[in-house]
């Protein structure tokens, strides 16, 4: 018998039932689940819908016009889903709405209850529940904007509330030990720290950054000074950031061959997973605590810009920030800090103004003579 080779099919098998399952998986498209065997009519009908972008579950009857997988599609081709979402918030809200429409996809979507979110919500952690409150609700604005649906179900649901203070912000002491640990300048772990707390920005965009980013400029009194100018993967912000002297010491150091300024010992550039894993292995090596992470340092640089006395807007255009609320989150500790520090300075001046010379009493004098 002749084997039947068709594009973009997967198959999978599954050492629990011992039987083989077959997807269609094709760029740009969610995973569809092909039934029967390859050349049946029921496979061959499955199997050319998704090909024709017509996601469908086992049985074309499943699902038809009007389904969660038929509205899934058509979103992911859509601008609010490719122009609008950065492509590492493309890659999390499809991997959410793939096993959304695994789950729930031969159903109306038209009929989504509310009351179905916010069961769902309860069932996750606040974090969890933001980023799938967030999938969902794009995909229903988008099917409401194509009269999909009447009505949006997340419409109302509020986004969970996340206690605590994020990530960890590195200390100043954090960071001194990391550098005395790795003190030569041209090491790698000098450079990933170096990068990551002087530039502010993000894992992704830092291991991007390559010396086609350096640009020659000058700064407010007018001297010579290099910048880093590239554009930021999640934002799409277009900046351009002064090399501070700590930065350009280890950037002078890097060879001029490389293609991105963080390599891998293959010389490659790093993926933004393998770059956690590598600095999580660095900041171990030099004893720091389990919570310091490399977008703890994005936070603690933001917090050197507060403590410098730079203004909200000044930080927010360093770090690419959109959201001056999201600065003011990352920044209050540091300036609750300063601010304290400013007030206590001010009563001790105020203090000493009021506070009456003291003269050194004759040691004879005796109160009432």
């Amino acid at each position: 018998m002749t084997r039947i080779k068709l594009k973009y099919v997967q198959e999978i098998y599954d050492p629990r039932s011992g039987g083989i399952y077959r997807y269609f998986r094709r760029p740009g498209l969610p995973r569809v689940k092909l039934p029967g065997l390859p050349g049946s009519d029921e496979f061959m009908e499955a199997y050319r819908a998704a090909l024709a972008g017509m996601p469908i579950e086992i049985g074309a009857s499943r699902s038809g016009a009007g389904s969660v997988s038929a509205a899934i599609a058509p979103y992911y081709n859509s601008t609010e889903f490719k122009d609008a979402l950065a492509p590492s918030t493309q890659a999390m809200r499809r991997a959410i709405l793939e096993r959304f429409c695994e789950q729930h996809g031969d159903k109306p979507i038209g009929l989504l209850p509310t009351k179905f979110i916010v069961l769902t919500l309860g069932t996750m952690k606040p974090h969890a529940q933001r980023n799938w409150l967030k999938a969902i609700r794009g995909l229903m604005q988008f099917a409401l904007s194509r009269e999909m649906i009447a009505h949006d179900p997340t419409q109302g649901i509020k986004q969970a509330k996340v206690k605590g203070d994020g990530f960890y912000a590195w200390e100043e002491a954090d960071i001194a030990k990391y550098r005395a640990f790795y003190h030569q300048l041209d090491s790698k772990p000098r450079l990933a720290i170096e990068l990551l707390l002087n530039t502010v920005q993000r894992r992704g965009d830092v291991i991007r950054l390559g010396r086609q980013h350096l640009r020659d400029g000058v700064d407010a009194a007018g001297l010579p000074i290099k910048t880093l100018h590239f554009r930021q993967q999640k934002t799409g912000a277009l900046l351009d950031i002064p090399v501070l002297p700590e930065l350009k010491a280890v950037l002078d150091l890097v060879p001029a061959d490389q293609l991105t300024f963080l390599v891998t010992r293959s010389g490659k550039p790093y993926s933004g997973n393998d770059f956690s894993e590598q600095f999580r292995v660095w900041c171990d090596e030099a004893g720091l605590p389990a919570a310091c992470s490399a977008h703890g340092l994005r936070k603690a640089g933001a917090i050197r810009l507060a403590l410098a006395g730079c203004s909200t807007k000044e930080i927010a255009a360093w770090g690419g920030w959109k959201s001056l609320h999201e600065v003011e989150r990352y920044t209050l500790a540091a300036e609750q800090r300063q601010l304290t520090r400013n007030a206590a300075a001010r009563l001790l001046r105020g203090n000493e103004a009021a506070t009456p010379t003291v003269k050194t009493l004759d040691p004879f004098y005796k109160k009432g003579v």
